[in-house]
């Protein structure tokens, strides 16, 4: 559902929808134009706030998306308690959003660019690379889809329409999967490969 917000009666409510925004999650400008229009308005007072918490504003105007790291800690300062958690991703999440990383890069560097959608038989086609020979087809399929809502729950995917099967892989994955990853992206996939292999039977 789209967030659209409210018409702030002053700056200050303004700022404040931001910041709460902000602290819930993803802030995308197509979901919630008013909210993003107020944050660019409010750019600087919106990082002199989230300094003063520890937290640093990473806002892309290309991408049409903005949201909170945890500053990291200056040489002699005290480490504070974090605000935005730490998310520890198993080995088949941290797969697939690698391949989608891929794949948004693909898609980038084609003609079309624009949204990548991908259907659910799509997404398992690209970790079906990485199953073990003997494994177990009804259980690793239950796996891909536990992964494939896993990476809908942080955000990197967008299910589209009311059947559950299509999904938009959303761009944000570009901050969390950066250039420099991609780079070594093939040794990666080689360890991923092996690690599966040397794995019982590759999927619990």
């Amino acid at each position: 559902m789209t967030n659209v917000a409210p018409n702030p009666s002053t700056a200050q409510d303004a700022l404040s929808f931001v910041l709460v925004s902000l602290m819930k999650g993803v802030v995308y400008r197509d979901e919630s134009p008013g909210t993003w229009q107020s944050l660019l308005q409010l750019r600087a007072r919106v990082k002199d706030q989230l300094g003063v918490l520890g937290l640093q504003l990473m806002l892309d105007e290309a991408e049409g998306h903005a949201f909170l790291r945890q500053r990291a800690a200056s040489d002699g300062a005290p480490e504070l308690p974090r605000l935005v958690a730490r998310r520890q991703l198993g080995f088949g999440v941290s797969l697939l959003l690698a391949l989608l990383r891929k794949k948004l890069a693909e898609a980038d560097a084609s003609a079309e660019g624009g949204r990548l959608v991908l259907r659910r038989a799509e997404l398992r086609e690209l970790v079906q690379l990485f199953q073990p020979e003997g494994t177990n087809e009804a259980r690793w399929r239950d796996r891909v889809d536990g992964d494939i809502e896993k990476a809908v729950s942080l955000g990197f995917l967008r299910p589209l329409g009311e059947a559950g099967d299509t999904f938009e892989v959303r761009r944000i994955l570009k901050a969390f999967v950066d250039a420099q990853w991609l780079g070594d992206f093939e040794q990666r996939l080689a360890r991923y490969r092996a690690h599966l292999t040397e794995s019982t039977g590759g999927v619990e």
